[in-house]
């Protein structure tokens, strides 16, 4: 454990379920989402840490109840994922229409909500214990009334409805979103769009999905990529950034990164040339600088399209559990 300039405590959780998964008679290959990095990752951190990895994880017991999906996402949205056709629509994946609602709730949309519980223990332990990791979410094109590009509940922004009806934190706080996925977070801007106290920093690939006009709008900090951005530019501009947003005012009471790996030179979809190196560097250098401003900092995977993306999480979760957890 390392004390922090605010003398906060830092002991990192990692938040976790085998049941975060998607898998199920091989459909989920016909998407190059690999829906199965989360055990993955967990394997490649369990071999390293062992009982001390068990020692600091909390797992959720069950999905995100409807009451709870119901405090960000409209009522007919809800409703309408019960029809197989408009679920397979939302994941981008028309194939998948064929097969009973049933399945696809139990074997797609059931992890995701118990992927966006995952979330909201995650924020409620970044408030006690400094640190939290959500080896799922990070949903971020999920809107109030719309779900696309494989993200169906937008967990970040249920959590931070679920932190403020607790009073775990005020209305008027300050949050931050740092999202350095490659694809913009289009979903988070729009739930967010007259909600002045979200702060959302976006560094994103311009050259490829979404391309959402209308959620660029609201976001306060945009840094759009051209396709091929290295590792001295994507660092370079993070590192100079990074800090002025979050001082830019009051500092936030929570932060939420959405740590994509789709950033990732051999990425399938994402468009960018980071290093595996340089994955490692820029999670590093999210979590030292919010931790040295004494913010709770909350992680959550979101995109990333390669066989390697698993590797490269537990990468950067070993190297906060080795910094933070001494």
């Amino acid at each position: 454990m390392i004390e922090t300039s605010d003398s906060i405590i830092i002991r990192p959780k990692v938040v976790y379920s085998p049941n975060y998964d998607i898998k199920f008679l091989g459909l989920e290959k016909l998407h190059p989402f690999d829906s199965c990095k989360y055990g993955r990752a967990w394997r490649v951190l369990a071999d390293r840490f062992g009982d001390r990895l068990i020692a600091n994880s909390l797992a959720p017991v069950a999905p995100a109840p409807t009451e709870i999906l119901q405090l960000v996402h409209t009522t007919d949205y809800l409703k309408n994922l019960q029809r197989s056709h408009f679920v397979a629509q939302s994941l981008e994946m028309d194939s998948l229409g064929f097969l009973p609602i049933g399945i696809l709730d139990s074997r797609v949309l059931q992890p995701m909500r118990l992927a966006t519980m995952g979330t909201v223990m995650a924020s409620e332990a970044a408030l006690e214990f400094g640190v939290a990791i959500n080896l799922s979410g990070g949903y971020h094109h999920a809107s109030a009334e719309r779900g696309e590009g494989f993200c169906i509940y937008s967990d970040i922004a249920i959590a931070i409805s679920l932190l403020r009806q607790s009073q775990k934190i005020n209305a008027e706080d300050r949050v931050a979103i740092i999202d350095l996925d490659a694809h913009q977070g289009n979903g988070l801007a729009r739930i967010f769009y007259e909600d002045p106290s979200i702060h959302i920093l976006d560094m994103y690939n311009q050259q490829i999905y979404p391309n959402d006009t209308y959620a660029k709008e609201r976001v306060d900090w945009a840094i759009p990529l051209l396709s091929g951005t290295k590792d001295d530019r994507y660092l370079g501009l993070l590192k100079d950034r990074l800090p002025a947003f979050l001082q830019e005012s009051d500092l936030p009471k929570i932060v939420f990164y959405n740590a994509g790996t789709d950033i990732y030179e051999r990425d399938l979809l994402g468009g960018l040339k980071v290093s595996e190196e340089g994955v490692l560097e820029r999670d590093r250098f999210v979590f030292q600088t919010v931790i040295d401003l004494g913010i709770p900092l909350v992680m959550v995977l979101s995109g990333g399209y390669a066989s390697e993306s698993y590797r490269l999480i537990a990468h950067s979760i070993s190297a906060v559990l080795q910094t933070w957890n001494n």
